[in-house]
């Protein structure tokens, strides 16, 4: 993989999304991108895009799930200064007594093992760079439970329990963990895939809500934090458009 002494930045979950409006900052900020994610066309995609505008990108296919895959990729960098822990996903809205067990162990593999994995495996490399970063993109759901969310609550939460212990365990070594929580986010893809497809139980998500925020909000917040002097660590940054006062209420102008 073609990096230079640029810092570099390993972002997940960068095919679209959060994950590749980030991607997109870090590189305008002047890191040296790493772009992973399952789908190679995507990634691949965003990464010519940035270096045809004069920026150091690389794509990497990669299943946060798959652990010998995760190593593989962790082995195959000369250096990384910053992860961002993005790839994540929800599955279905159904209520706990009759959520599909299934759906609440994918959630769980992405959402928790797959920030476990890149965690791990890029962690070595961030404490010899001196000055590391790990982002963890958690959720407002991470801290606060509503109903018809009860699997991706629980997985975010255990996203939450990774930076929050991760922290406590790295202190007083050269590595800053933040969270990014963020609260109604309206993407291409996330809700689309939550409701399997249905687009109009997607569109209802965010009905009468004049502004949510989109994945270039979140970006903006995620290079700001990864940009304040190595001495300054934003433990968690919570994120919601001015409709959303907390997770059940919410203003619709409908």
């Amino acid at each position: 993989m073609n990096v230079k002494d640029q810092r570099v930045a390993v972002v997940t979950g960068a095919s679209s999304g959060i994950g590749a409006a980030s991607a997109r900052g870090l590189a305008e900020a002047g890191y040296s991108v790493v772009l992973t994610a399952r789908r190679a066309d995507r990634i691949e995609a965003i990464a010519q895009e940035l270096a045809d505008a004069g920026h150091s990108a690389a794509a990497y296919p990669l299943d946060v799930t798959d652990r010998a895959a995760v190593n593989a990729f962790a082995a195959s960098l000369p250096r990384c200064d910053v992860l961002v822990a993005n790839a994540g996903a929800a599955f279905g809205a159904d209520p706990v007594e009759t959520g599909d067990p299934a759906d609440w162990l994918a959630m769980y593999q992405v959402n928790v093992l797959g920030t476990l994995h890149t965690t791990q495996a890029l962690l070595p490399a961030l404490v010899a760079s001196g000055a590391g970063t790990v982002v963890v993109m958690s959720s407002t759901a991470g801290h606060q439970a509503y109903e018809g969310g009860g699997g991706y609550v629980a997985a975010k939460h255990g996203t939450h329990a990774i930076a929050a212990t991760l922290r406590l365990e790295l202190n007083g070594r050269p590595v800053r963990i933040i969270e990014m929580a963020p609260g109604m986010v309206k993407t291409d893809e996330f809700t689309v895939n939550r409701m399997r497809g249905d687009e109009g139980k997607a569109a209802s998500v965010y009905a009468g809500v004049a502004e949510p925020l989109t994945a270039e909000d979140v970006a903006d917040a995620v290079v700001w934090a990864v940009t304040r002097p190595a001495h300054v660590n934003v433990d968690l940054m919570v994120l919601r458009p001015l409709a959303q006062a907390a997770q059940h209420k919410v203003h619709r102008e409908l």
